[in-house]
């Protein structure tokens, strides 16, 4: 909004707050003037964050209400992966901040990462390589487990948890999966048996796999109640949000023998105290959120976030906004040129309102009626906001 739509005499700036591949970080200078502070904190970004139109960060970074309390210049946080639950989205909206992400970026990386945790586990291959690395020769300690005729059950069946499923029946895994959200059709296209609730995948797995985003159902989902409805010896993987998983639970199950054994790549709280409870457990394999980070998913990722940067700040479709309608050509033809115009009259309800505003109705008629006009709501939003 504002110059978001169009250029402005005055170029730019971007801030890239975390490290994305340098082809993104080019994509970016080739438009605006980019100054990439890995080493910024959150909170030095909250006394900085006027100096810059857009934000490009990955999931270190907490842009909370805090953070963007005084964001009157932002017009857009670019997140260089999937998730968004380390930026306060709704904060961003009454801010009339675009927030985009890149999806499909990684999916790629982090289901082939979920295998390898998978494998690593079942094999044992961590402790039997320190072994070796202690000068140990110790070849009938660690016996491990074929996977080939084993279940896996999939939580969440989007589209790393199809990229793992494809990649579990390649290596004869029996594959069962939980989506409410999943027709039955889709499951057939897969060949994946559809279990009709979570109880009945705890039952039939002998590993399970979660790919769950963080929401409030979500959260603490994998708890003792999940867990005394599994299978004795599960074995389980997660590589999508710690909050998902009751890592107390997790514990009580392995100290039981309940679990055989964990592969985890998120958790609760990252980085993980010193002290994290879970890490007294040979069983348990454990990685620092790494899914994501190959060179090829980290290219893909900063390449998008910076595409939809530059499209979101010189008038173009932001195709990945995850808090704005995704807006055709078409479309923006229509509506683009009234956004500095709709800003601007934002702003000027501010100026000449009689003390502060509770509640603003936004009515659209003519041409502009017939299409989606939520881009515009927000940047009338942002108009009484910078005021």
């Amino acid at each position: 909004m504002g110059n978001r739509m169009g250029e402005s005499e005055e170029r730019m700036k971007v801030l890239v707050k975390e490290k994305i591949a340098q082809a993104g970080v080019d994509v970016l200078k080739e438009h605006f003037d980019v100054d990439v502070r890995t080493n910024m904190t959150d909170e030095e970004l909250a006394q900085k964050i006027n100096d810059y139109d857009a934000i490009v960060i990955r999931s270190a970074s907490k842009l909370t209400t805090d953070v963007l309390a005084n964001a009157k210049r932002v017009k857009m946080i670019g997140r260089a992966g999937v998730g968004v639950d380390n930026i306060d989205v709704k904060a961003a909206t009454q801010k009339g901040i675009v927030v985009a992400n890149a999806p499909g970026s990684n999916s790629l990386s982090v289901a082939e990462h979920v295998i390898g945790l998978l494998l690593a586990q079942v094999r044992d291959i961590p402790n039997a390589s320190a072994s070796m690395h202690a000068g140990k020769w110790e070849k009938s300690k660690f016996k491990g487990e074929e996977i080939t005729g084993k279940v896996l059950g999939i939580m969440g069946l989007g589209k790393i948890g199809v990229l793992v499923a494809e990649r579990a029946k390649g290596l004869r895994m029996e594959v069962i999966a939980y989506d409410p959200y999943v027709s039955e059709e889709r499951f057939r296209e897969l060949g994946i048996e559809r279990a009709e609730t979570p109880d009945d995948l705890y039952a039939a797995s002998d590993f399970i796999s979660l790919h769950l985003p963080k929401t409030p159902e979500t959260t603490g989902l994998i708890s003792d109640a999940a867990f005394a409805k599994m299978k004795q010896g599960v074995r389980i993987i997660n590589s999508s949000r710690g909050d998902v998983m009751d890592e107390a639970a997790l514990a009580r199950g392995l100290e039981s023998g309940k679990v055989a054994s964990a592969g985890l790549d998120v958790f609760s709280a990252e980085p993980v105290p010193v002290d994290f409870p879970l890490a007294k457990f040979d069983n348990v394999v454990m990685t620092p959120h790494l899914g994501a980070s190959t060179n090829e998913g980290q290219d893909r990722a900063g390449i998008i976030v910076a595409e939809q940067i530059v499209a979101g700040l010189t008038g173009g479709v932001v195709t990945y906004a995850v808090n704005i309608p995704s807006v055709s050509k078409e479309a923006m033809e229509t509506i683009g040129p009234f956004l500095p115009l709709v800003e601007i009259l934002g702003q000027l309800l501010c100026a000449v309102a009689d003390g502060p505003l509770s509640k603003v109705t936004v009515h659209y008629e003519g041409e502009l009626a017939e299409h989606d006009t939520r881009l515009l709501t927000l940047a009338v939003t942002k108009g009484l906001v910078e005021c």
